[in-house]
């Protein structure tokens, strides 16, 4: 606060004060949130973080997280979380508030133009690895995924450090290394970074933090929002990144991609490929030879009245 491009009046002094000292409380709420949570108007709160020099709340944000996430832990998430005395509905519904705050945030600071830079690299790219550990191997997973039926060599390599280590040394320059990962990072995750860049191989971050160390040892790197008040965090903004990655990459060489997925349009058709309940996949292949539904496995009565027949 010594650093306010204005002063501060006492209100908005001790309102800023307050944020910092219940910083766990406060990183992942929104303006409006912040204001209920200190009973003042949003535009107070606004206009309080602008006196310290920041044009939009969500650069105030991004710094207070930054600041918490040196000493987070999934407890004191939780711990802040049930301070609040709320219903499990409440925490529901704040919890997709959070998500919903996330996909704004992202909207508002994406750069397209950095999104297709990366798709330009994936396309340049004779190989992709796309590296996440732990809860995040999940992310690396789905972009690996997205890019293979486009006709992408990419993997997402699971197991050991050791298996991962020496995938990484059968990259090349002609290749491309994707590293995931949030906060303070996974120290594997650097590691595999820092390897790869070592041997030449073009690297590039998805992170959530311009400080953190996948921004700083990759090549270039895309941020995105995962603050939640759940512990384990929020995965719904870089699961829409990776849409957009994947988007961009599909849509830089369209013909290409319609070419590649031509190819596949026999098998999504195909009956094989979907399941199909098995009284109804045995009727398609020969009718009448099995009961009806409606009969529930009876022989079905004869037409006509019984008693003269």
């Amino acid at each position: 606060m010594r650093f306010a491009r204005a002063p501060l009046n006492r209100s908005r002094r001790d309102l800023i004060r307050a944020i910092l000292d219940n910083h766990e409380e406060a990183y992942f709420l929104s303006s409006r949130e912040l204001a209920r949570r200190y009973s003042v108007d949003a535009a107070t709160v606004v206009r309080a973080i602008q006196a310290l020099g920041y044009e939009r709340f969500a650069d105030f944000a991004a710094d207070l997280r930054e600041h918490f996430v040196r000493q987070i832990t999934p407890y004191t998430v939780l711990k802040a979380a049930t301070r609040k005395r709320r219903s499990v509905a409440d925490h529901v519904e704040g919890g997709l508030e959070r998500d919903l705050e996330n996909l704004r945030v992202l909207k508002s600071t994406i750069r397209a133009d950095r999104v297709q830079e990366l798709a330009e690299r994936i396309h340049r790219a004779r190989r992709i690895m796309v590296v996440g550990v732990d809860l995040a191997a999940s992310l690396a997973w789905f972009l690996a995924y997205g890019l293979t039926p486009l006709g992408f060599m990419a993997e997402a390599p699971v197991g050991s450090a050791g298996n991962l280590q020496h995938k990484i040394d059968l990259l090349t320059r002609d290749d491309l290394l994707v590293a995931i990962s949030f906060g303070r990072c996974l120290r594997e995750t650097v590691h595999a970074v820092q390897r790869a860049r070592a041997g030449g191989v073009p690297t590039f971050g998805i992170t959530d933090g311009s400080t953190t160390p996948i921004a700083m040892h990759c090549d270039a790197h895309l941020l995105v929002p995962i603050s939640s008040p759940s512990y384990t965090g929020s995965y719904v903004g870089p699961m829409a990144l990776i849409n957009a990655i994947t988007l961009a990459c599909t849509h830089l060489q369209p013909k290409r991609a319609l070419a590649i997925l031509r190819h596949t349009e026999k098998d999504y058709r195909s009956g094989e490929r979907w399941y199909r309940e098995p009284l109804r996949a045995a009727a398609d292949r020969g009718r009448g030879d099995l009961p009806s539904r409606r009969s529930n496995g009876r022989r079905p009565r004869p037409r006509g009245n019984s008693r003269n027949s």
